[in-house]
């Protein structure tokens, strides 16, 4: 049985999402192949890029099912940046786009405007920090992770859920709050890249090594 299985609809950061994996020894392959995924004991749906795009890849190749399969079986299921917000039901990014539909919300643009005299631009690039929102995280894959640690984000877009006691942590940028991680039973998402976030995001996979093994 493969240990992660990193979701390839033609768009994201695979290979960086694998490195990540082999570093703290998991075993991870990059397959759009249904059987391989719904035979791993984790999956990654990670992403970068436009949304619309990324949901016609996903049901283009009907990988659409095979996420809803693979979730309902409840094992470890963790979208990253794009692959979360892909969870929700839309996006208004290039006009109105349906997004998987597995998490009630919507995904909202960031404006730009100063703060404090400060220019807050879009998209949000950079190291910003993580704090606990409705979720304790001593059972969740940032159990590892420290309240005030940093992680690596880029973005435009955020995600609104209906439900905010999905919420796992927030990030302030400016003076918007907004939510970067959720948790809703075996499903555990983020909008920033813990692959691209030193030893902070490598505690994420690590803790998904001792949930697996």
């Amino acid at each position: 049985m493969i240990e992660v299985a990193i979701i390839d609809y033609r768009m994201g950061n695979l290979h960086s999402v694998k490195a990540a994996c082999e570093k703290v020894g998991l075993t991870a392959v990059i397959t759009s192949d249904h059987n391989e995924i719904l035979d791993s004991k984790a999956a990654i749906l990670p992403g970068v890029g436009a949304f619309g795009e990324a949901i016609a890849h996903i049901k283009n190749s009907n990988l659409d099912n095979c996420i809803y399969s693979f979730i309902e079986s409840g094992r470890p299921f963790i979208g990253i940046c794009l692959g979360l917000q892909l969870l929700f039901e839309k996006s208004e990014e290039f006009g109105n786009n349906t997004g998987l539909k597995i998490i009630k919300g919507k995904i909202k643009k960031f404006n730009n405007y100063k703060f404090n005299n400060i220019k807050y631009p879009v998209p949000q690039v950079g190291w910003n920090k993580v704090e606990q929102a409705n979720i304790p995280w001593e059972n969740t894959l940032l159990s590892k992770v420290n309240y005030d640690d940093y992680m690596y984000f880029v973005h435009s877009y955020y995600i609104v859920p209906e439900n905010k006691n999905i919420i796992l942590s927030t990030t302030k940028y400016g003076n918007h709050n907004f939510c970067s991680a959720i948790q809703k039973k075996n499903i555990f998402a983020t909008q920033y890249h813990p692959e691209k976030s030193g030893l902070a995001g490598l505690k994420i996979y690590e803790k998904l090594k001792e949930m697996i093994k």
